[in-house]
């Protein structure tokens, strides 16, 4: 009987000395074993289920637990999970040579509802789930002026100015208090009076300073300046539009002579033909003697149609 009481007792310690690590969801977040080195194996476990095994003379073995495929080692010992989500949480443990090291996960999530940036005078509610507490745990909400909200839920009705800051959600587990912050931003209000509708005879000196003291208008000094100046610059572009038209018709003229003078060039660099005669050479003279040859037939020709 005594011994299974010292067993309690040391499991109890054991429990109690167990490391706790909070962490958001979709985070990443690492577990150390404990230990600095080992000359066997080293396993961890997640709710009693190996994660992944390591030993010096072999690879390293993965289990059955689900989480085996958000982790890995990291140094042959430290276990990285990332994407921490819910189902994540609970207790881990890290044997290394027979020593067991104990470590609790806990996720924690905390939202605002709508939205964190509120309306004032709107609703709001403010809520806090944290997965792996142990039953005997507490949650509440510490406002910014430090007042605490017992229950992991809390109504904020109406929002007021001074509600904007930090909201801190604390949650105790084995003895130890810990917390997560949450950011209120709260709109400031929008005026609903309207400026004063102020008459054109009031404010007539703000929207016309010169027109009690010229009432010309553009026949004071700044006036004449300003006319100057606009005519100048009328003057300016016109100068540069002729420039410009004056510069196109050169070059158009340039381009011109240009084309001219290569088709001069090119019938330059002909070669010369000369024409040339395909007639039939003409026929050969009879020689003169005394003899005379016979008529040609086609001589002949002629007298017999007749």
């Amino acid at each position: 009987m005594n011994v299974i009481v010292c067993l309690g007792f040391v499991l109890g310690a054991l429990s109690d000395a167990a490391t706790v690590i909070h962490s958001k969801p979709r985070q990443s977040v690492t577990l150390k074993c404990g230990v600095d080195s080992y000359s066997g194996s080293l396993t961890w476990k997640h709710k009693d289920e190996m994660i992944i095994q390591i030993a010096r003379s072999g690879p390293p073995r993965k289990g059955p637990a689900a989480i085996k495929l958000r982790s890995r080692l990291r140094d042959d010992k430290d276990l990285v999970i990332s994407e921490v989500r819910k189902e994540d949480a609970g207790a881990f443990t890290c044997e290394a040579d027979g020593s067991r090291h104990d470590h609790t996960l806990l996720v924690v999530s905390v939202s605002a509802s709508p939205s964190e940036e509120l309306q004032p005078g709107g609703e709001v509610r403010l809520k806090c789930e944290v997965a792996g507490l142990s039953p005997d745990s507490t949650v509440q909400w510490k406002g910014p002026d430090g007042r605490a909200h017992a229950g992991p839920e809390f109504h904020l009705n109406p929002v007021a100015a001074s509600d904007a800051g930090a909201w801190h959600c604390e949650f105790s587990h084995g003895g130890e208090t810990y917390r997560e912050e949450l950011a209120v931003r709260v709109k400031e209000p929008v005026s609903s009076t309207s400026p004063p509708v102020q008459r054109p005879e009031d404010n007539k000196d703000t929207l016309c300073p010169g027109c009690g003291a010229d009432p010309r208008g553009w026949g004071g000094p700044l006036g004449w300046w300003l006319w100057a100046a606009a005519g100048a610059g009328c003057v300016v572009v016109l100068l540069l539009t002729a420039l410009v038209i004056v510069f196109c018709r050169r070059i158009r003229r340039r381009k011109r002579k240009l084309q001219q003078m290569m088709k001069k060039g090119q019938r330059s660099a002909r070669p010369k033909t000369y024409c040339q005669c395909n007639c039939r050479p003409a026929a050969e003279k009879p020689q003169r003697g005394r003899q005379k040859g016979r008529p040609s037939t086609l001589a002949l020709k002629p007298l017999l149609m007749e």
